[in-house]
């Protein structure tokens, strides 16, 4: 069993920063892949940033530039960290987990989620 706990969401200005952690307790393993989801009102789950377990990084055109995910497995911790912020960033971010080596954009493929945190970016 693998929990994650989410931090470091809240209110920011258009232009602003932010940084998501994400830490995992339970079961693990470094032979996964970790992502970051967002989920605004009324729209579906996207991927907005994804990690192998070899390293290699994913982002939609959306946030490329913007975001960086990251992790310490010192720490067990992933990280995004959201620069240049948008009103249209705003939405609840999940940290998630699967088995699986590579990252997927389909949310049903991630076996473990977090509770999430929400991100308000102002205008």
């Amino acid at each position: 069993q693998v929990q994650l706990v989410e931090s470091g969401g809240g209110l920011v200005q258009a232009g602003g920063s932010l940084r998501l952690s994400c830490h995992r307790s339970g079961r693990s393993s470094s032979y996964n892949s970790m992502a970051w989801f967002r989920q605004a009102t009324g729209q579906e789950r996207e991927l907005v940033a994804g990690i192998s377990s070899g390293g290699t990084t994913y982002y939609p055109e959306s946030v490329k530039g913007r975001f960086t995910i990251s992790r310490d497995s010192a720490k067990n911790t992933l990280y995004l960290q959201m620069n240049s912020l948008k009103p249209e960033d705003t939405a609840v971010y999940y940290c998630a987990a699967r088995w699986a080596t590579i990252v997927s954009i389909i949310p049903t493929e991630y076996e473990y989620w977090g509770q999430g945190t929400q991100v308000t970016v102002s205008s």
